[in-house]
């Protein structure tokens, strides 16, 4: 099964960075959030995958009897996946307010891009 996993996580670090080096923006947002699948499935793979014992230390004993899924991964991801989603929201609404205010989602166009009535910018940097 981590075998399977590791090939899924592959094709979404692949995918997210294809989508990434796109020009338009919900491209790259969409990359974003594929991206942070990936970290997570990684994250989730490398504290390994076992189901069937439960992370429980018996009474009497300092350590598990058997090998045990690791609960901190499991934690962190968790902790990513609201922290992720919160950062998402935030770019959604960066990008539509662009998008309004610039009526352009290509990143190209949004450098040269000015709001109406507003001044040329200075050149010459």
């Amino acid at each position: 099964m981590e075998a399977g996993l590791s090939v899924l996580i592959g094709l979404f670090f692949a995918v997210s960075v294809y989508l990434l080096m796109s020009r338009q923006i919900v491209r790259i947002m969409l990359g974003i959030a594929i991206l942070g699948n990936a970290v997570n499935l990684l994250i989730f793979t490398a504290g390994r995958l076992t189901r069937e014992v439960p992370p429980v230390i018996p009474e009497g004993a300092l350590t598990p009897l058997e090998q045990t899924a690791n609960p901190l991964p499991q934690a962190l991801i968790l902790t990513a996946i609201v922290i992720s989603f919160s950062f998402f929201a935030f770019l959604l609404v960066l990008a539509f307010r662009s998008y309004q205010e610039l009526g352009t989602d290509d990143a190209n166009e949004m450098r040269v891009a000015e709001p109406a009535g507003e001044p040329a910018p200075p050149q010459g940097y």
